[in-house]
């Protein structure tokens, strides 16, 4: 955008704000446009025309005794502007019809995760050059935006950044204990203090406040809930190695006999001047109200559909859970919701001291503030301490609450809790579940979509390598039926496919004593999974302080997970062509390799991918009790038939739309050709 240009927009901005009456939209204060250009040179979509791609910068201001800003910890704290206010900003990042009235009027938001961009290429199917790909969201005309929120984004190329403001007790720093924890998958020296996710780093660290302070600890153990051996000062110390010499750095720690790999290492040292995290909730709420309700917003629509997946799908569930879907004039702001793979958590997205990248992995980011008290919608009590609550306690007494769907794959049902949010705390029942929420199974597939052919590893990432292929089961073909159902919900109240999960009624969800999976040869089954325990962080944790770093480990919720079929696939939720017409066993758990250590651990966010015998001869020879390949299909041909029929039952059930079957049956021929040859 030229100087001349954007000054007047800006100049639009303020007059707007000057005329009396104008309520406020939200608390966008302006929105600063740095590029504006058509993409793919101008090509329309369909009816909905040429798109444009708009990036620039969005400014905030809140008030901080405001009924809806009061639950921001920290956030009377916070700096403040000449009118009382507090400031922040976020990067944005926007895909609208240059004729927004050819558009369907509805945003679809994705929760940016960890500063990123994924859906468009999840729906549109594009590589790595291009994330538009068959340009499905275009063509249905929705916008398509993202926007910064999270404030501890690593040091790297992220897409959209956010700024928060420095909680102080009025001029002086505010200090307190922060904790991190790793698992190397390979022997090192030196680690940074940030999340590390996948092998780089997931986020940014709080710099060490005090080097040689007493409360400064480095442990080392061998099991999430194993006893934790204090490594003693002498050996370590905060800084890394360069060019062989040690040199201080407040964001790294370094030991000098090496960390190693498959260990649970676990730092908790002094830090200050925590940043108010929780206005990063605030961001999203403001400018999705601000697209709703301004009609000068740079992308005017009517309905919003937020997206989350993974970290971001936490993000919803608790923006849900703490009433930010609800603007500071008191009109809902997110019209539907889909939370992928986010289990039954939520995270460190509103304490002091917070780390929004913060999981909960296997072998790290363990014990954090991520699966928590109440993880069903509806109130259900909870044995231990009496407590009664829901997930969207907060939000119907708001008269806020979106429509919902809730998907998750087998692997959070291993690695994120998932049967939490259709049972009660006991595990002794199925829960209940409100109208206007769905909860989708997507049996067979891992926490993210795996390249195919499947392999052990990721390419020059150790920390992927597994004892068994990665699962590489599609999640594509799902999400774009389930947003067009989520459309047609709001749009039209055309009600969507029923809820489809395993539950303890029919047998379909069991504890792990229970469960019946197939003695594979070559094949190591885990022996425990992610659990959700009662912790303890301290006297003013309802306040959104932690006093206990790391905090007190309770008891563990009664977890339960999905039943296996003759072959080893999840019975109870939606299947995939896939399970319903097998070649392999597809699973939502993958053990780590010897080589990277802990080989009885599960690795973090991955599923395996075990082939069935091609012959019955070969089944008998390894011991296999699954029925071969051969047993099951007379021919190439039968069972790609059966393989279209499969999906054809999908789109009657409108879990993928019939305009994929093509690829559909095309991915089917890839498989055979893979596992059985041309």
């Amino acid at each position: 955008m030229n100087f001349l240009l954007r000054t007047c927009v800006r100049l639009a901005l303020f007059a707007l704000a000057l005329l009396p009456g104008l309520p406020a939209q939200a608390h966008v204060v302006r929105v600063e446009v740095t590029s504006r250009s058509d993409i793919q040179d101008g090509k329309p979509f369909g009816s909905a025309g040429t798109y444009e791609k708009i990036t620039g910068r969005v400014y905030f201001a809140v008030n901080p005794a405001g009924l809806h800003n009061r639950q921001i910890v920290d956030i009377d704290k916070a700096p403040r502007n000449t009118q009382g206010e507090v400031e922040f900003s976020s990067d944005f990042y926007l895909l609208r019809p240059k004729d927004m009235s050819k558009g369907n009027d509805a945003v679809l938001f994705e929760v940016s995760n960890r500063g990123g961009r994924g859906i468009l290429r999840l729906v549109n199917g594009g590589g790595p050059s291009s994330e538009f790909g068959d340009g499905f969201l275009m063509r249905q005309g929705f916008t398509v935006a993202w926007l910064g929120w999270q404030y501890d984004l690593a040091d790297q190329n992220q897409n959209v950044r956010f700024t928060a403001p420095v909680a102080l007790e009025g001029s002086n720093s505010i200090h307190g204990l922060v904790r991190s924890d790793f698992t190397p998958a390979v022997k090192r020296d030196d680690m940074p203090l940030g999340h590390i996710l996948l092998g780089p780093a997931g986020g940014q660290s709080y710099a060490v406040d005090d080097p040689s302070s007493s409360l400064n600890v480095l442990t080392v153990r061998d099991t999430p809930t194993g006893v934790r051996q204090t490594v003693p000062r002498n050996q370590w110390s905060f800084g890394h190695q360069v060019d062989g010499k040690l040199v201080d750095d407040p964001h790294y720690v370094h030991l000098n006999t090496s960390f190693l790999p498959g260990r649970i290492y676990e730092i908790v040292y002094t830090s200050k001047d925590p940043a108010v995290t929780g206005v990063g909730l605030a961001a999203v709420r403001d400018f999705l109200s601000y697209l709703k309700h301004d009609p000068q917003a740079i992308a005017p629509v009517h309905r919003a559909y937020a997206v989350g997946i993974s970290q971001s799908g936490r993000y919803l569930r608790h923006f849900l859970y703490q009433d930010f879907n609800i603007d500071e004039q008191d009109r809902q702001v997110m019209d539907g919701v889909l939370s992928h793979v986010a289990g039954a958590g939520r995270g460190s997205f509103n304490h002091r001291f917070a780390q929004p990248s913060r999981d909960a992995q296997p072998m790290s980011s363990i014990f954090f503030p991520t699966d928590l008290f109440p993880f069903t919608d509806l109130p259900e009590k909870d044995p231990e301490t009496g407590e009664t609550a829901g997930l969207l306690d907060a939000a119907a007494k708001s008269h806020t609450a979106p429509k919902i769907f809730y998907t998750n794959t087998s692997y959070e049902y291993w690695g994120r809790a998932a049967a939490l949010i259709h049972t009660s705390p006991d595990g002794k029942a199925d829960a209940r579940i409100p109208d206007n929420v769905r909860i989708y199974f997507l049996a067979g597939l891992q926490h993210f979509s795996a390249g195919f052919p499947p392999q052990k590893s990721t390419q020059g990432n150790p920390d992927s390598t597994a004892q068994q292929r990665h699962n590489p089961n599609p999640i594509r073909w799902y999400w774009r039926a389930l947003i067009t159902d989520m459309d047609e919900w709001v749009k039209n109240n055309v009600t969507p496919p029923a809820s489809t999960y395993p539950k303890v009624a029919d047998g379909t969800l069991v504890p792990l004593n229970k469960w019946k999976f197939p003695e594979i040869s070559g094949v190591n089954k885990p022996h425990e999974f992610n659990l959700a325990y009662h912790l303890d962080f301290g006297p003013q944790w309802k306040q959104g302080i932690i006093a206990n770093e790391p905090p007190k480990v309770g008891k563990a919720f009664v977890l339960l997970v999905p039943q296996s079929d003759a072959d080893g696939n999840d019975l109870g939720g939606v299947r995939l062509p896939e399970l319903q017409v097998p070649l392999a066993t597809y699973t939502g758990w993958n053990l780590r390799d010897p080589s990277i250590g802990a080989p009885d651990q599960r690795l973090s966010f991955l599923g395996s991918f075990i082939p069935l015998a091609k012959t019955a001869e070969e089944r008998k020879k390894s011991g296999d009790p699954r029925v071969s390949i051969a047993e099951r299909y007379t021919s190439r041909e039968q069972y790609l038939t059966k393989f279209e029929e499969a999906a054809k039952k999908l789109v009657q059930q409108r879990f993928i739309l019939q305009e994929d079957l093509p690829e559909i049956r095309q991915r089917g021929q890839q498989e055979w050709d893979e596992v059985v040859g041309h």
